[in-house]
Parts: C-alpha cells; structure tokens; sequence
C-alpha cells in the first residue's frame, strides 16, 4: 500500500509526525507532502496567481508553497514515484475539525482532494482546549487509537464519493470512553470573532480568533462525541444540495422564467 500524508498545520507540525507514525503501521511506502508554512483555514483553496515551489524535505519527503489542496495534487500528479497512493492521510490536525469547521478546514480538504481523485481519504484530528488553554495537547491519543480506527475504517470500505473525518477527544489515552459513528453536528452560536488592534503606528489591523464556547448538541453528533470523551467518525461528502428545498421550489421555480420583480 502507498500512503500520501498531508495537513495544513505545515511540513513541521507535530500532528504531521504522529501521522506519519500511524501511517507506518500499515505500509512502508509513506510519502509525506505538506504544506511549507501553516494554511489552517484555507479550505479548498488552489493556487492559481503565483507559482508553487516543492522543496525536497528528505527522501519521500516534500515541502510545498500553497495549499494542502496543492499538496495532494502535486503529489498524485508530479511528485510520487510508482503511481498514485492507494490512501491519502490528512493530519493529524491540531484542534478539532467539526460541525461547521469542515468547511473552512485544510486537513479536510487535503483528504477532498484524495477523495475528488479516486483515491480512498481520511482527515485526522486532535482536539484541544476544553482541558483548559495551558493544557498541553493529548497527541498520544491520537496516536494509540489512531491505527485500530483507520484499520477498521479500510477493513470495512466506504463510498468512492466519502471521505472519513476522525476526530480525537481532548483527553488521554485512558480516559477515552469509546468510538461512535456520528453526524455532522452544528453550533447553536457563531464562535468566530475578530480582534480589532492598534499598531505602533497607529494604525487599526484584525485578528480572527475563536470563543471557546460549548454548545447543546444532540446525541450522535461529532460536537456532542468530542464533548463527552469519544472519539468521532463522521462519513462526510462533497454534495451540499438540501433536497427539501429542491423539492419545495419545484413547484415554484420550473418552466418558462419569470421576467417581472413579485416577492409576493
């Protein structure tokens, strides 16, 4: 088996390593091609007004200007040696990738890409802070349970168009409770903000940051797993249709198109 390990946390991060670790549980064909600095944030983001530069970091090893989309591309198309990857790995991720987070989220887009390209993908992620903010981060959680979870996942398959988005909980090997199927959950607040700032000069800039606010989520979720010690694994795709509303303005959009303004 051929592995292509990515993240968006960048080619040093310590989620990285721990990925690397699992992946060398089931191959020793590991190519590693990650992002040059941090891209968290960058969703599925392409480089398309400025070069990319992919520096060889070691053997089967590369470091990569752009994005984790970027990487994976480069990496299946120009970079691997001996045909495209069998998996791509996305991770592991430093902080949780949930509810509304996948779709802003690097790590999940690497395994997009993996997914988009035929290629079985799975996103990794540890999570952090809810042990306080000077809590260091569990990273061998992750990395203990990391390959039980991603061997039973390839033992038992799933849809070309699915990709796996596995979620570690905030606390230490021990203290996990289980491993649950869930679903994509969603807050019930907006945790995003931005900073307003002054600089030395003077002038105003912003800084995007997170409320480290709880929400109520119901049972079966990622959010409400993570929030009670399990670890998530939550089936995600890529069509964001909802079909109720399809359904419902079929009976007023269809036929001929309306010329005249009637919000009536």
């Amino acid at each position: 088996m051929r592995i292509l390990c990515t993240n968006d946390d960048g080619i040093h991060a310590t989620g990285l390593a721990v990925l690397e670790k699992i992946a060398r549980q089931f191959s020793d064909d590991v190519w590693v091609i990650a992002p040059e600095s941090e891209q968290s944030g960058a969703s599925r983001a392409l480089t398309l007004t400025a070069p990319i530069r992919a520096r060889q970091a070691g053997p089967k090893r590369f470091a990569i200007s752009g994005t984790p989309t970027d990487c994976v591309l480069l990496g299946v198309e120009h970079l691997i040696e001996g045909g495209a990857p069998d998996l791509v790995l996305s991770g592991v991720n430093r902080g949780q990738n949930i509810a509304e987070d996948v779709t802003f989220s690097g790590t999940i887009a690497g395994a997009m890409q993996g997914m988009q390209l035929g290629i079985p993908a799975i996103a990794l992620s540890q999570a952090r802070g809810f042990r306080g903010e000077e809590a260091p981060i569990p990273w061998e959680t992750a990395e203990t349970y990391g390959p039980g979870v991603v061997g039973q996942l390839l033992k038992h398959g799933w849809p070309k168009d699915v990709l796996m988005n596995v979620n570690f909980p905030d606390v230490l090997p021990e203290e996990v409770q289980a491993v649950e199927t869930t679903t994509q959950g969603r807050r019930d607040q907006h945790i995003i903000y931005a900073d307003r700032r002054t600089d030395l000069r003077g002038g105003s800039y912003f800084w995007l940051g997170f409320h480290g606010k709880l929400s109520n989520p119901p049972e079966g979720t990622d959010l409400r797993a993570i929030y009670e010690g399990r670890i998530s694994v939550t089936p995600l795709h890529i069509d964001l249709t909802h079909m109720e509303t399809v359904a419902s303005l079929r009976g007023v959009l269809g036929g001929a198109p309306p010329k005249q303004a009637n919000s009536e």
